[in-house]
Protein backbone atom coordinates (compact mmCIF):
# COMPACT_ATOMS: atom_id res chain seq x y z
CA UNK A 1 0.00 0.00 0.00
CA UNK A 2 1.10 3.27 -0.87
CA UNK A 3 2.54 5.72 2.39
CA UNK A 4 0.52 8.44 3.23
CA UNK A 5 2.42 11.73 2.98
CA UNK A 6 2.91 13.56 6.29
CA UNK A 7 5.07 16.70 7.96
CA UNK A 8 7.23 13.79 8.66
CA UNK A 9 7.71 11.87 5.95
CA UNK A 10 8.18 14.83 3.36
CA UNK A 11 10.93 16.44 5.66
CA UNK A 12 12.80 12.64 6.01
CA UNK A 13 12.90 12.82 2.22
CA UNK A 14 14.56 16.09 2.30
CA UNK A 15 16.93 14.10 4.76
CA UNK A 16 18.06 11.19 2.77
CA UNK A 17 18.26 13.89 -0.93
CA UNK A 18 14.93 12.62 -2.47
CA UNK A 19 13.30 14.87 -4.76
CA UNK A 20 9.35 15.59 -3.94
CA UNK A 21 6.96 15.82 -6.15
CA UNK A 22 4.26 18.38 -6.00
CA UNK A 23 1.40 19.12 -8.66
CA UNK A 24 -1.66 21.93 -8.62
CA UNK A 25 -4.95 20.46 -8.86
CA UNK A 26 -8.73 22.10 -8.35
CA UNK A 27 -11.43 19.39 -8.39
CA UNK A 28 -11.74 15.83 -7.15
CA UNK A 29 -11.11 13.70 -10.55
CA UNK A 30 -8.05 15.22 -11.10
CA UNK A 31 -6.99 14.70 -7.75
CA UNK A 32 -7.64 11.30 -7.49
CA UNK A 33 -5.30 10.60 -10.45
CA UNK A 34 -2.34 12.29 -8.50
CA UNK A 35 -3.13 10.76 -5.81
CA UNK A 36 -3.12 6.99 -7.50
CA UNK A 37 -0.14 8.01 -9.69
CA UNK A 38 2.14 8.58 -5.98
CA UNK A 39 2.69 12.58 -6.32
CA UNK A 40 3.58 13.73 -3.06
CA UNK A 41 1.75 17.16 -2.44
CA UNK A 42 -1.04 18.42 -4.55
CA UNK A 43 -1.05 22.37 -4.09
CA UNK A 44 -4.44 23.63 -4.66
CA UNK A 45 -3.06 26.95 -5.69
CA UNK A 46 -5.39 30.74 -6.10
CA UNK A 47 -3.57 29.84 -9.76
CA UNK A 48 -7.62 28.66 -9.88
CA UNK A 49 -8.24 32.00 -10.55
CA UNK A 50 -6.33 31.86 -13.92
CA UNK A 51 -6.73 28.57 -14.67
CA UNK A 52 -10.04 27.73 -13.39
CA UNK A 53 -11.72 31.12 -14.22
CA UNK A 54 -10.43 33.03 -16.54
CA UNK A 55 -8.57 35.91 -14.62
CA UNK A 56 -5.47 37.69 -15.61
CA UNK A 57 -3.94 37.30 -11.98
CA UNK A 58 -4.80 35.25 -8.78
CA UNK A 59 -6.08 38.52 -6.62
CA UNK A 60 -9.84 38.16 -7.29
CA UNK A 61 -9.74 34.54 -5.36
CA UNK A 62 -11.80 34.43 -2.34
CA UNK A 63 -12.04 32.43 0.55
CA UNK A 64 -15.52 30.86 -0.24
CA UNK A 65 -13.64 29.73 -3.14
CA UNK A 66 -10.78 28.21 -2.29
CA UNK A 67 -13.05 25.95 0.44
CA UNK A 68 -15.04 25.15 -2.54
CA UNK A 69 -11.98 23.68 -4.80
CA UNK A 70 -10.11 22.34 -1.69
CA UNK A 71 -12.89 20.31 -0.20
CA UNK A 72 -13.35 18.59 -3.91
CA UNK A 73 -9.16 17.67 -3.90
CA UNK A 74 -9.02 17.05 0.43
CA UNK A 75 -11.78 14.14 -0.49
CA UNK A 76 -10.01 12.53 -3.20
CA UNK A 77 -6.21 12.44 -1.85
CA UNK A 78 -5.69 9.32 0.71
CA UNK A 79 -2.12 9.44 0.34
CA UNK A 80 -0.95 12.49 -0.89
CA UNK A 81 -0.66 15.83 1.23
CA UNK A 82 -2.91 18.63 0.36
CA UNK A 83 -1.94 22.00 0.41
CA UNK A 84 -4.18 24.82 0.39
CA UNK A 85 -3.16 28.53 -0.75
CA UNK A 86 -4.57 31.34 1.74
CA UNK A 87 -5.93 33.78 -1.31
CA UNK A 88 -4.84 37.62 -1.73
CA UNK A 89 -6.44 39.58 1.62
CA UNK A 90 -6.88 36.72 3.63
CA UNK A 91 -3.79 36.94 6.07
CA UNK A 92 -2.38 40.42 5.24
CA UNK A 93 -5.03 42.18 7.46
CA UNK A 94 -3.96 40.81 11.26
CA UNK A 95 -2.28 37.97 12.49
CA UNK A 96 -6.11 36.73 14.17
CA UNK A 97 -7.63 36.65 10.57
CA UNK A 98 -4.64 34.80 9.13
CA UNK A 99 -5.38 31.89 12.37
CA UNK A 100 -9.14 32.53 11.60
CA UNK A 101 -8.97 31.84 7.55
CA UNK A 102 -6.41 29.14 7.95
CA UNK A 103 -8.12 27.08 10.66
CA UNK A 104 -11.27 27.35 8.20
CA UNK A 105 -8.78 25.26 5.53
CA UNK A 106 -7.92 22.84 7.64
CA UNK A 107 -10.98 22.24 8.84
CA UNK A 108 -13.83 22.20 5.84
CA UNK A 109 -11.41 21.25 3.56
CA UNK A 110 -9.76 18.74 5.49
CA UNK A 111 -5.93 19.60 3.98
CA UNK A 112 -2.98 19.21 5.94
CA UNK A 113 -0.73 22.25 5.42
CA UNK A 114 -1.74 25.89 4.06
CA UNK A 115 0.36 28.28 1.93
CA UNK A 116 0.81 32.20 1.71
CA UNK A 117 3.16 34.10 0.41
CA UNK A 118 5.68 36.69 1.62
CA UNK A 119 9.04 36.69 3.25
CA UNK A 120 9.76 38.19 7.09
CA UNK A 121 6.73 40.61 6.34
CA UNK A 122 4.11 37.35 6.94
CA UNK A 123 6.55 35.77 10.06
CA UNK A 124 3.80 36.91 12.53
CA UNK A 125 0.93 35.11 10.99
CA UNK A 126 3.08 31.71 10.32
CA UNK A 127 4.08 31.93 13.78
CA UNK A 128 0.76 32.33 14.93
CA UNK A 129 -0.35 29.52 12.67
CA UNK A 130 2.33 27.34 12.86
CA UNK A 131 2.03 27.48 16.80
CA UNK A 132 -1.82 26.51 16.72
CA UNK A 133 -1.25 23.13 15.37
CA UNK A 134 -1.26 24.30 11.38
CA UNK A 135 1.51 23.62 9.43
CA UNK A 136 2.49 26.18 7.22
CA UNK A 137 4.19 26.16 3.28
CA UNK A 138 6.03 29.41 2.71
CA UNK A 139 6.32 31.14 -0.90
CA UNK A 140 8.84 33.45 -1.49
CA UNK A 141 10.56 35.53 -4.70
CA UNK A 142 7.87 35.58 -7.07
CA UNK A 143 4.66 36.00 -5.42
CA UNK A 144 2.07 36.45 -7.67
CA UNK A 145 -0.25 37.91 -5.16
CA UNK A 146 2.48 41.18 -5.37
CA UNK A 147 2.27 41.35 -9.21
CA UNK A 148 1.21 45.09 -9.24
CA UNK A 149 3.82 45.80 -6.40
CA UNK A 150 6.57 44.18 -8.76
CA UNK A 151 5.35 45.73 -12.06
CA UNK A 152 4.51 41.91 -13.57
CA UNK A 153 5.68 38.00 -13.25
CA UNK A 154 8.97 38.43 -13.06
CA UNK A 155 12.40 36.75 -11.84
CA UNK A 156 13.62 37.92 -8.25
CA UNK A 157 16.99 37.54 -6.61
CA UNK A 158 18.71 39.07 -9.45
CA UNK A 159 21.94 41.32 -8.06
CA UNK A 160 23.62 40.82 -4.71
CA UNK A 161 21.14 43.03 -2.58
CA UNK A 162 18.31 41.27 -3.65
CA UNK A 163 19.50 37.78 -3.39
CA UNK A 164 20.58 38.38 0.28
CA UNK A 165 16.89 39.94 0.84
CA UNK A 166 15.56 36.56 -0.72
CA UNK A 167 17.94 34.38 1.38
CA UNK A 168 17.13 36.46 4.18
CA UNK A 169 13.50 36.03 3.47
CA UNK A 170 14.01 32.09 3.74
CA UNK A 171 15.81 32.09 7.16
CA UNK A 172 12.82 34.13 8.65
CA UNK A 173 10.26 31.94 7.16
CA UNK A 174 11.76 29.18 8.52
CA UNK A 175 12.51 30.35 11.68
CA UNK A 176 8.37 31.73 12.05
CA UNK A 177 7.87 27.62 11.91
CA UNK A 178 7.58 27.16 8.07
CA UNK A 179 7.87 23.59 6.98
CA UNK A 180 8.03 23.86 3.52
CA UNK A 181 8.66 26.88 1.38
CA UNK A 182 8.24 27.48 -2.73
CA UNK A 183 10.84 29.53 -4.21
CA UNK A 184 9.35 31.12 -7.50
CA UNK A 185 11.38 32.17 -10.53
CA UNK A 186 14.41 32.41 -8.24
CA UNK A 187 18.42 32.09 -10.17
CA UNK A 188 19.03 28.17 -9.83
CA UNK A 189 22.20 29.03 -7.91
CA UNK A 190 20.44 31.18 -5.42
CA UNK A 191 17.82 28.48 -5.01
CA UNK A 192 20.48 25.80 -4.39
CA UNK A 193 22.49 27.99 -1.73
CA UNK A 194 18.69 28.62 0.29
CA UNK A 195 17.92 24.89 -0.08
CA UNK A 196 21.71 23.80 1.46
CA UNK A 197 21.15 26.36 4.69
CA UNK A 198 17.75 25.52 5.46
CA UNK A 199 16.19 22.45 7.30
CA UNK A 200 12.68 23.13 5.72
CA UNK A 201 11.98 22.06 2.38
CA UNK A 202 12.13 24.06 -0.50
CA UNK A 203 9.77 23.79 -3.60
CA UNK A 204 11.15 25.11 -6.90
CA UNK A 205 9.48 26.53 -9.58
CA UNK A 206 11.23 28.51 -12.39
CA UNK A 207 13.82 27.71 -9.54
CA UNK A 208 16.49 25.10 -10.96
CA UNK A 209 17.12 21.68 -9.83
CA UNK A 210 18.95 22.35 -6.81
CA UNK A 211 15.41 22.77 -4.91
CA UNK A 212 14.27 19.18 -3.03
CA UNK A 213 11.22 19.23 -5.22
CA UNK A 214 9.56 20.82 -7.66
CA UNK A 215 6.06 22.24 -8.48
CA UNK A 216 4.11 22.97 -11.49
CA UNK A 217 0.27 24.13 -12.63
CA UNK A 218 -1.00 20.93 -14.57
CA UNK A 219 -2.79 22.45 -16.65
CA UNK A 220 0.98 23.65 -17.45
CA UNK A 221 2.71 20.63 -17.95
CA UNK A 222 -0.37 18.90 -19.83
CA UNK A 223 -0.72 21.52 -22.54
CA UNK A 224 -4.04 22.51 -21.60
CA UNK A 225 -3.57 25.97 -20.87
CA UNK A 226 -3.46 27.55 -24.41
CA UNK A 227 -0.31 29.01 -26.74
CA UNK A 228 1.81 30.74 -23.84
CA UNK A 229 4.30 28.66 -22.10
CA UNK A 230 6.28 29.87 -18.97
CA UNK A 231 9.90 28.87 -19.64
CA UNK A 232 10.23 26.89 -17.03
CA UNK A 233 7.49 24.63 -18.07
CA UNK A 234 8.25 21.15 -19.42
CA UNK A 235 4.87 19.73 -21.35
CA UNK A 236 4.81 16.17 -20.29
CA UNK A 237 1.99 15.87 -23.00
CA UNK A 238 -0.06 17.12 -25.31
CA UNK A 239 -3.98 16.38 -23.26
CA UNK A 240 -4.89 20.14 -24.79
CA UNK A 241 -4.71 18.69 -28.28
CA UNK A 242 -5.82 15.25 -27.21
CA UNK A 243 -9.19 17.19 -26.39
CA UNK A 244 -9.74 19.09 -28.69
CA UNK A 245 -9.76 16.20 -31.03
CA UNK A 246 -12.21 14.04 -28.96
CA UNK A 247 -14.44 17.48 -28.98
CA UNK A 248 -14.18 17.54 -32.41
CA UNK A 249 -15.06 14.12 -33.10
CA UNK A 250 -17.92 14.20 -30.25
CA UNK A 251 -19.62 17.30 -32.15
CA UNK A 252 -18.88 15.60 -35.73
CA UNK A 253 -20.55 12.28 -34.81
CA UNK A 254 -23.76 14.01 -32.85
CA UNK A 255 -24.36 16.56 -36.28
CA UNK A 256 -24.09 13.82 -38.60
CA UNK A 257 -26.73 10.87 -36.41
CA UNK A 258 -23.89 8.48 -35.97
CA UNK A 259 -23.69 9.20 -32.06
CA UNK A 260 -25.37 7.66 -30.22
CA UNK A 261 -25.33 3.89 -31.87
CA UNK A 262 -26.31 0.59 -30.88
CA UNK A 263 -23.63 -0.34 -28.90
CA UNK A 264 -23.88 2.61 -26.88
CA UNK A 265 -27.57 2.67 -26.39
CA UNK A 266 -30.09 1.04 -24.43
CA UNK A 267 -31.46 -1.69 -26.98
CA UNK A 268 -33.58 -3.65 -24.69
CA UNK A 269 -37.16 -2.37 -23.65
CA UNK A 270 -40.10 -3.98 -21.72
CA UNK A 271 -42.64 -2.26 -24.25
CA UNK A 272 -43.22 -4.12 -27.17
CA UNK A 273 -42.96 -2.29 -31.06
CA UNK A 274 -47.07 -3.05 -31.06
CA UNK A 275 -47.47 -0.72 -27.91
CA UNK A 276 -45.13 1.68 -28.59
CA UNK A 277 -47.22 2.05 -32.34
CA UNK A 278 -50.30 1.98 -30.18
CA UNK A 279 -48.89 4.98 -27.59
CA UNK A 280 -47.99 6.83 -30.33
CA UNK A 281 -51.57 7.02 -32.16
CA UNK A 282 -53.36 7.54 -28.59
CA UNK A 283 -51.47 10.93 -28.62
Amino acid sequence: MPKKNTVATLLAMKERGEKITQLTAYDYSTARILDAAGINTVLVGDSLGMTMQGYEDTLPVTMEEMIVYGRSVGRACQNTFVILDMPFMSYQVSVAQALENAGRLIKECRANAVKLEGGSRVCPQIRAITESGIPVCAHIGMTPQSVNAMGGFKVQGKGEDNARRVLEDALAVQEAGAFMCVLECVPPKLAALITSKVKMITIGIGAGAGCDGQVLVYQDMLGMSGDFVPKFVKRFADVGSIMSEAFNAYDAEVKAGQFPDAPHSYVKSDCSDEFLAKLAQEY
